[in-house]
């Protein structure tokens, strides 16, 4: 099962490798160097969670309808090159907004959907298997593997990139990211060999054979009132959380005078405390709540959003990277405690449909949060005319958004999740009796 779990998260490692580079460096040279609007940067990084509703149906066709005898490899291998083939065009669709406008938006909007559709139907697929291949005990030793390598791989790229880029050269970004679209695809394809069990067709058939309209999909949510109170939880969380990506980089450069290496570097900082908080999370596991775990990161992310605030007022680098290491600490602890949640509020039999809902509301939180943040951001700064005030009400929003955020966690129960499940309603009792 160990190397089970290493594959695993080598695949976890290629799809977030693919990640980093468009949702912090190039972030940083569109909206900095080539002076694009964050607005429309916002939009165009948003685009690929415009897809993310396919995850539910993704999840459950992928339950239902096998290929050559694998539910899951090839729904992740498609992801994998759709994800790689958009980091590898997305610096040439940067370059070409700054010089052509209209065309670029054009190809901008194929690039970032492409990416955005692998994501989709990558993460959605590895995090089934992953659930499935763990079973209910392995699944925190799962999930702790997965974001462990994760975190080691996001650090590593961004000191991978903050020194190919450096000196800052279009040449050495177009350089740098085809490196890093490399080493993806080699990564991914490494932790798909072997990883999945070839199911037989008439036993697969016959646990999978059930299917699931749009209604039925939604219902499964929105009907069970825990379901509906986490839905909604981690919409407001991670779009806290991941709601600065596409501006705390350009906040550097504008606030400190951060160089490219130097802001790319932020992400590597950050990086090494949310790791640091993952393994801290897994000395708390079984000492603690998984719901205690998840309300101490969600509190330091808020307490890391205050403080860089308070940098952006006193122009204090020192403050500044205090805040980012709250900020990494809250993601690291907050992160591994909510997965783990998001595992227990599935159902047997239907993981695919709830994972694929669950990562439907991740995939909306990042929409939310990115558009939030480079709307805002031009809005705030047109009426003020100063440049950093936008970025500081984003980020005092964001902080908000987590105190709501931490509230809602109380009202959480997992015991009562699986209770309205296993439940029939009247309505169901008197269908089966009827039956």
């Amino acid at each position: 099962m160990f190397l089970k779990r290493l594959q695993l998260g080598l695949i976890h490692v290629a799809v977030a490798m693919t990640l980093v580079p468009i949702n912090s460096t190039l972030n940083r040279v569109m909206i900095k160097e080539l002076a694009i609007s964050a607005t429309l940067v916002a939009i165009l990084a948003s685009l690929p969670y415009l897809f993310a509703p396919i995850q539910v149906a993704i999840g459950s066709y992928s339950d239902r309808h096998p290929i050559l005898g694998f539910r899951r490899t090839p729904y992740i291998l498609a992801g994998l090159i759709l994800c790689v083939a958009g980091l590898l065009v997305s610096p040439y669709v940067a370059f070409l907004m700054a010089d052509n406008l209209p065309l670029g938006i054009f190809v901008g909007v194929l690039a970032f959907g492409a990416w955005g559709m692998g994501y989709n139907l990558s993460s959605v697929s590895y995090l089934s298997l992953a659930s499935e291949i763990s079973g209910e005990n392995g699944r925190g030793k799962t999930i702790a593997t997965m974001w462990f390598m994760m975190i080691v791989s996001i650090i590593a790229t961004a000191i991978g990139l903050s020194r190919l880029v450096d000196p800052y050269t279009p040449e050495a970004l177009i350089r740098a990211f085809g490196y890093v679209a490399a080493t993806a695809l080699i990564l991914g394809l490494i932790g798909l060999v072997r990883l999945e069990p070839r199911s037989n067709r008439n036993t697969d058939s016959s646990q999978h054979s059930e299917t699931y309209t749009v209604k039925q999909m939604t219902s499964a949510i929105t009907q069970n009132p825990v379901a509906r109170v986490f839905f909604v939880y981690l919409l407001l969380l991670l779009a806290a959380i991941l709601g600065q990506d596409v501006l705390l980089e350009p906040f550097g450069a504008e606030a400190f005078g951060m160089t490219v290496t130097q802001t790319t570097r932020i992400t590597s900082f950050w990086g090494t405390f949310v790791l640091i908080a993952i393994l801290i999370a897994g000395l708390l596991e079984g000492r603690m709540t998984k719901k205690t775990i998840a309300q101490l990161g969600n509190l330091g992310a808020l307490a890391g959003f205050v403080v860089i605030i308070v940098s952006g007022f006193s122009r204090s680098t020192s403050i500044f990277y205090t805040g980012v290491t709250l900020l990494g600490l809250g993601t690291g602890l907050s992160t591994v405690a909510n997965l783990s949640l998001m595992f227990d509020l599935t159902v047997p039999g239907m993981v695919g449909l709830y994972i694929g809902a669950w990562g439907f509301s991740n995939a909306l939180s990042r929409l939310v949060g990115t558009l939030l943040a480079g709307i805002l951001r031009d809005v705030v700064n047109q009426l003020t005319a100063a440049a950093l005030s936008g970025y500081l009400v984003v980020f005092a929003i964001e902080a908000l958004m987590l105190f709501i955020a931490s509230i809602m966690l109380t009202r959480i129960d997992v015991q009562k999740f699986q209770k309205n499940i296993e439940e029939p309603s009247f309505v169901e009792k008197v269908a089966l009796a009827a039956e």
